[in-house]
């Protein structure tokens, strides 16, 4: 008979979990100026992979699908950054042009608005503001030559930044290519470091994080393209200028509840009120962006993503500014994943934690109590 009934304690698991997640991030932390290329290639490779295994499925070598999928996802990129980029800086110039008609705007239809719908006494002088303005253009203008013509040559004797960025620039096609290519070689190596006795909670706590986190990444983006397409599309049709660039960029940062609706009406209504110079224009960009938030908030993303994966807005918001804090702009593109990794381990440590016989263990008054109820029963 064996007499050795002894089963390794439920929590232990999640304790050396968490110490594992403690120090990856305090390697990152340690190695963040130079894990900017790797991590973008690690979220994009992870999203990618499901195109990958399909391809694999259909017989296709692994090497040829990895690279088909990585040029599939830099020609997006590429693409949408062709169509954006030099929108973008069209609007930027229509605005530094059109920055005199703005102030009369101002002055001459909103504020007499505002004075005569809230019965308010707002008094601005045009002239003033006009003169401030262009004289913060003239000094902003001869700050940045100056500052130029000071730092170019430094840039040109050291421009190890320059270099470094670059250099990220050049490697992230191959980190990309690499990580599609060598995924499910890690997935297994990784599985098979795993001891035996816990491998099954292993197992059941990466595919509640690959459900968590595959579920929200893959669902977020293709969210992100449908609202960047109906802002940039509905903006295109009611005739803004650079509408379909502010659009992409508010479907964009979707991702960060209310940051890309209200980026994008921002722009979208600085751009409206320097073409249209009246209401009928500026009205129909607000319902492109009303319509749009209605059929984010109440079709496409609960449809998309759905309210199962558990990470609301504040637990989204919190991770993007806590790991952007610790890890700058690694730190933002790490904060989905290592949020939902701590999320599904929060999650598991408070139900191992409610199995344990410390918290199942009522006070002695009421054992006592229980065990004469039973003896007079």
């Amino acid at each position: 008979m064996n007499l050795n009934t002894h089963k390794p304690s439920g929590i232990t698991p999640w304790i050396i979990g968490a110490m594992v997640l403690i120090l990856t991030i305090g390697l990152f932390v340690g190695l963040k100026s130079i894990l900017m290329p790797f991590a973008a290639a690690g979220v994009l490779a992870y999203i990618l992979n499901p195109l990958v295994e399909n391809l694999t499925k259909h017989k296709i070598p692994r090497t040829i699908a990895a690279m088909l999928v990585m040029l599939l996802g830099l020609s997006v990129i590429v693409i949408l950054l062709l169509i954006v980029v030099p929108m973008l800086i069209n609007l930027m110039d229509s605005i530094y042009e059109k920055l005199p008609n703005l102030i009369n705007w101002i002055h001459m239809t909103l504020l007499p608005w505002l004075n005569q719908t809230f019965h308010i006494n707002i008094r601005w002088d045009a002239d003033y503001m006009m003169r401030m303005v262009t004289q913060w253009i003239k000094s902003e203008d001869v700050n940045i030559k100056d500052t130029a013509s000071k730092v170019l040559p430094m840039v040109w004797q050291q421009g190890s930044g320059f270099v470094d960025w670059l250099a990220n620039l050049m490697l992230f096609p191959f980190l990309l290519y690499y990580f599609l290519l060598d995924w499910s070689r890690w997935t297994v190596g990784i599985t098979n470091m795993i001891p035996r006795r816990i491998l099954p909670t292993y197992q059941r706590i990466i595919t509640n994080m690959d459900t968590i986190l595959g579920a929200f990444l893959r669902g977020e983006l293709l969210v992100m393209i449908i609202m960047g397409l109906v802002y940039g599309i509905g903006l295109a049709l009611v005739g803004l200028r650079s509408g379909f660039a502010i659009g992409m960029i508010a479907g964009l940062l979707v991702f960060i509840p209310y940051l890309g609706a209200f980026t994008g009406l921002l722009l979208a209504t600085l751009a409206a009120v320097l073409q249209f110079h009246g209401w009928p224009g500026l009205l129909m960009v607000w319902c492109v962006f009303a319509l749009g938030q209605f059929l984010e908030s109440f079709f496409v993303t609960p449809k998309i993503v759905g309210d199962r994966i558990g990470l609301s807005p504040f637990w989204v918001i919190f991770s993007l500014m806590a790991f952007g804090q610790l890890l700058g702009f690694v730190g933002m593109l790490l904060a989905l994943p290592l949020a939902a990794i701590c999320l599904v381990l929060i999650r598991e440590g408070t139900q191992a934690y409610k199995n344990s016989n410390y918290y199942r263990q009522q006070p002695e008054n009421a054992i006592i109590k229980n065990e004469k109820q039973t003896h007079n029963t």
